[in-house]
């Protein structure tokens, strides 16, 4: 009696129906059931405000309810480990089946699965996948069919376990992801859809670099639809109070320089506010960091180390670009409309150095512009605008004749004279279906697409709808060096469209090649790229071979445009370790933290099980990407041994992680109830991998698999390369001795100049006004040459006899001859401004040659500007670690090689070049001693012996010294030397080098 009175009381607080209370009391719940229920429900507002729509779907279901579903990511250093962690809750005395899933990303592997039933742990094992070879009327089947199921953009993993009356069951996911930059972001993305209203729900991620993190967003929650779990189930009908997803207000958001958390806990109420069904949406987090242009980061840890390439600033370089449409009678409708609409908007964004054609391809085959590709033009826009619209989609699919078409054209473009050599030149082909015309065998389209294009250019292919052969565009794809996008049949194919060209429509580099110090790595993945797009990223991993290396040498060539740039650097090895681990233990302490949020049955069966696999994620990140570019060269390869062999090393390394991929199964013992749901009697001994344990998830793959050979114990150190690296890493390249002469304005400035034939050395001050630009070298009318030099002021260090002191902050060098262009140099940076503007980095060696003005940087050391090959200037660099109140970052300002120059040469240094000196002793004259002056130009200059510190303070030199800012010994005065700005090339006020 008591028990009813309770629970009519709390029929009565939740504003129930009566059959509501009826099947409470068919349950036969207890006391402590009731209060668990409540609490489990975890109503944190008045009651009143329960929509009583909400109400009764939480008591209306009749499978296990999800009391907690947490989500934990850790990013570290770009590489995402996920942790989900489900309590279910049987609620009824009987047993019933608790089915868990969860959407993970395409590209991400699971690499652990554990359940918690009755008390019993079960944990998932990797195994190899066995042959399967699939029969069909008694016969084998045919191996050269096509497999035409599609691959999807999202993973769904299920899990089904039997869960006895009265008690929880405890899952948990794990899986791993490499974040790829895409439009210079990263995107991170959590499904949120448990089907069901979740008592407690939270996500948690934590974003942890070495890099500082930039333009951070997160971002309405995305539910549209997909082949995901909420397409799977058989759900009612979403009600139509189901508002427009968004974020809800439970977003939370803290931030630091190197990390970030994101928290995402909506009560029930909240949750039906966006999907009473439980399909949430996607939880979006796109990010940045920041980044400089040199080689790169690179992070090392535990003799593996892994290499993230993405520069910035650089111009962009021409492509010459063929699309090809499908217009089948298939693509009648949306598909068209959506297809012409992108097509419209990327004509837009065309540039004026780009080469276009297209062609539409369905029976027959039509070519907007008949053998030739033409220049992006305002006529030339217009009327490819009106082809794509007299688009009409009718009859059947070619895509051998489309690809034969397109190839064609563009390698005949090539051979042309109107093509450019450094240009990158693509075919973008777009398809809804599979081939119902001309040759139908994906094996020869694939053989007759690589004949034609002879790994001239890069095939990028888009699949739209349910009716594709995925497989097909895949191969096409990678076996020419470009990437396949799937569109499914619900989304926004206009805007996919216009995304995916946006990641390919700006090339910045082509023919990338990053190379080690010779024999100093080992197992490096995949180091030569025939592009790289702006807003991408370039990912490399490898294994040291001498971890107690003081230094690896790196070394980045590639082309942009009509310049071939180098970039070097010695990367010190100890200290990046060091940098690591410091980040890995911020990241350990995070998950540690998560594994808190997981719940005590996790806490007690696992402990964090996420600590251990992100102490080596160095190695992980390789092992992830060695994984990816087996699978990758699976699929390239040309005869069934290079295949096997692919297959067997993604395999071995697939165990190794513990990953869950194409080539692997994950198995896991699946718990026994009895009749009377109890859980069975623990068995005794291990039940075979064909009775209890069964697979968990069989993820989309080949069937024709070959069994891989087992794992030993020496797996390790037997696995070769899967990186298919062409040659070795070339040995770093000889620094060339910089010939320099000892003419020149550094420090102070202290001003030096060398007369070689009269074998004297001389030498004066300017004691300028900081923010004065001072003339250096001036030769703009014959030679086309200018340098000037901006300064900076520093208070004097204690003691000193001056107030303050005046360096060069920054050194610019202009040339008009045979056209104008700059070099502006800081100690941090260098701006090479031709016919395209360039920001170099000075931490690393960067050589670009334009033609005739050319820069090499030493990083940390100096920046030479050669121009025209007869013209030479040393910059040297002055940085401090810790600088004192009196000491700043500065330039010093060498003369290399002047044979360029013409005789009448001026400015501070340059009107020396060409003169010559004498030294004559002043006789005696009252109390005066004698004293020696020099004779510049029918000038007597008193000078006074001194020594000056050159070349960065690593040699003195003896010099007559000329005071009073150097008064008679410089043509005019001082103040004649000040340009307005950094830019002047106004000539030498007087004209002449005489006054």
């Amino acid at each position: 009696m008591e028990t009813k009175c309770r629970m009519l009381l709390v029929a009565l607080l939740l504003c129930l129906s009566p059959a509501v209370l009826g099947q409470l009391e068919e349950s036969q719940l207890d006391d402590d059931d009731v209060e668990s229920d409540l609490a489990d429900f975890d109503l944190d507002i008045a009651p009143r405000r329960v929509p009583r729509q909400v109400k009764h779907i939480l008591f209306k279901e009749t499978k296990p309810h999800i009391q907690e579903l947490s989500i934990k990511t850790t990013i570290l250093s770009r590489y995402a480990f996920t942790a989900v962690h489900c309590v279910m809750l049987n609620r009824h005395s009987a047993a019933a089946e608790g089915l868990f899933q969860f959407q993970i990303p395409a590209g991400a592997y699971i690499s652990n699965f554990t359940m918690i039933v009755g008390g019993r742990v079960y944990q998932s094992e990797v195994r190899p996948k066995e042959k399967r070879v699939k029969q069909e009327n008694g016969k084998p089947k045919n191996k050269g069919s096509n497999n035409t199921s599609p691959e999807p953009e999202a993973e769904v993993f299920r899990m089904a376990a039997t869960i006895p009356g009265r008690n929880r069951a405890i899952f948990l996911l794990m899986y791993e992801e490499l974040l790829q930059r895409r439009l210079g972001r990263y995107e991170h993305v959590t499904s949120l859809r448990p089907l069901q209203l979740v008592s407690r729900l939270s996500l948690d991620v934590t974003i942890i670099d070495h890099s500082p993190i930039t333009d951070l967003q997160v971002l309405l929650l995305r539910n549209g639809k997909s082949n995901s779990a909420a397409n799977t189930a058989t759900r009612p009908k979403e009600p139509k109070i189901t508002a427009k997803p968004q974020v809800p207000s439970t977003t939370v958001i803290t931030s630091e320089n190197n990390s970030c958390k994101i928290t995402f806990s909506p009560n029930i109420v909240q949750q039906a506010k966006i999907s009473t069904s439980g399909l949430l949406g996607d939880f979006v987090i796109r990010y940045d960091v920041q980044r400089d242009m040199g080689v790169g980061d690179i992070q090392i840890l535990n003799g593996h180390f892994v290499h993230y390439f993405a520069p910035k600033d650089l111009p962009a370089v021409p492509k010459n670009v063929v699309f090809v449409i499908d217009t089948s009678a298939s693509m009648l409708g949306g598909k068209m409309k959506q297809t012409k609409e992108a097509l419209f908007t990327i004509l837009k964004d065309l540039r004026p150095e780009d080469n276009f054609n297209f062609i539409s391809f369905a029976n027959k085959i039509k070519v907007w512009q008949p053998n030739r590709l033409v220049p992006v033009t305002p006529l030339n826009i217009r009327d490819a605008k009106k082809f794509i619209f007299m688009l009409l989609p009718n009859g059947g699919t070619n895509i051998d004749e489309a690809m034969q078409t397109s190839s064609s054209l563009l390698r005949d473009y090539l051979s042309g004279p109107n093509s450019s050599p450094n240009s990158v030149s693509l075919i973008i082909f777009l398809t809804d279906g599979r081939p119902t015309i001309g040759e139908l065998q994906s094996t020869s389209i694939l053989k007759n697409t690589r004949s034609a294009v002879q790994e001239k250019f890069c095939i990028f292919t888009i699949g739209i709808g349910n009716d594709v052969d995925y497989r097909l565009l895949e191969h096409m794809a990678l076996e020419n060096c470009g990437m396949m996008r799937r569109i499914s049949e619900e989304a926004d194919a206009s805007a996919m469209l216009k995304g995916f060209y946006d990641e390919i429509g700006t090339p910045l580099l082509s023919d990338i090649s990053i190379n080690y110090t010779e024999n100093s790595v080992d197992f490096v993945t995949q180091n030569l790229f025939t592009n790289y797009f702006n807003g991408s990223e370039i990912v490399i991993a490898g294994k040291l071979t001498n971890q107690s290396a003081e230094s690896l040498h790196v070394q980045v060539t590639a082309s942009n445009n009509d310049r071939n740039i180098i970039l070097e650097m010695d990367v010190p090895l100890r200290r990046l370790q060091i940098q690591t681990e410091k980040h890995v233990k911020a990241a350990t302490a995070a998950m540690a933290a998560g594994a808190k949020v997981l719940g005590s049955g996790v806490t007690q069966g696992l402990g964090n099980p996420l600590g251990p696999i992100a102490e080596d994620f160095v190695e992980r990140i390789w092992g992830f990407l060695s994984v990816k570019e087996g699978l990758r060269s699976r699929l390239r390869s040309q005869t069934s041994k290079e295949r096997d062999d692919y297959t067997q090393k993604a395999a071995n390394l697939s165990v190794t992680y513990h990953f869950l991929t194409p080539l692997t199964n994950m198995v896991v013992e699946k718990p026994k109830v009895l009749a009377d749901g109890t859980m069975a009697p623990a068995p005794t001994i291990r039940p075979a991998a064909d009775e209890a344990a069964s697979p968990v998830n069989d993820l989309p793959g080949d069937t024709d698999e070959e069994t891989p050979q087992k794992l030993n114990s020496k797996m390790r150190s037997q696995i070769s390369s899967l990186s298919n690296i062409i040659g070795k890493a070339e040995r770093k390249p000889a620094k060339k001795s910089i010939t320099i002469s000892k003419t020149s304005a550094d420090g102070d400035p202290h001003f030096v100049v060398e007369f070689p034939l009269s074998k004297l050395t001389v030498c004066f001050n300017i004691n300028g006004e900081p923010g004065h630009v001072l003339r250096l070298v001036s030769d703009h009318k014959y030679s086309g040459v200018t340098v000037n030099g901006k300064l900076i002021g520093a208070p004097a260090p204690p003691g000193s006899h001056k107030q303050q002191r005046t360096y060069f902050s920054t050194i610019t060098i202009v040339v008009d001859h045979p056209k104008r262009a700059y070099i502006e140099v800081t100690p941090k940076k260098v701006i090479l401004d031709g016919r395209d503007r360039i920001v170099l980095p000075c931490h690393s060696s960067v050589t670009v040659d334009s033609g005739v003005l050319s820069v090499a940087i030493v990083g940390k050391s100096n920046v030479t500007v050669t121009v025209g090959g007869n013209i030479s200037f040393v910059i040297l660099l002055h940085q401090y670690k810790n600088p004192a109140p009196y000491q700043r970052d500065h330039l010093g300002f060498y003369i290399g090689n002047s044979t360029g120059l013409s005789h009448s040469c001026h400015g501070l240094l340059g009107q020396f070049l060409f003169e010559e000196v004498g030294l004559a002793e002043r006789p005696a004259r009252g109390d005066m001693k004698p004293s020696q002056v020099l004779k510049v130009k029918d000038r007597s200059v008193p000078v006074v012996r001194k020594s000056r510190r050159i070349y960065g303070g690593t040699q003195n030199v003896d010099c007559w010294f000329a005071r009073n800012n150097a008064a008679k010994l410089i043509d005019g005065q001082y103040e004649d030397y000040v340009t307005p700005h950094m830019f002047d090339t106004g000539d030498w006020p007087h004209g002449t080098n005489k006054v």
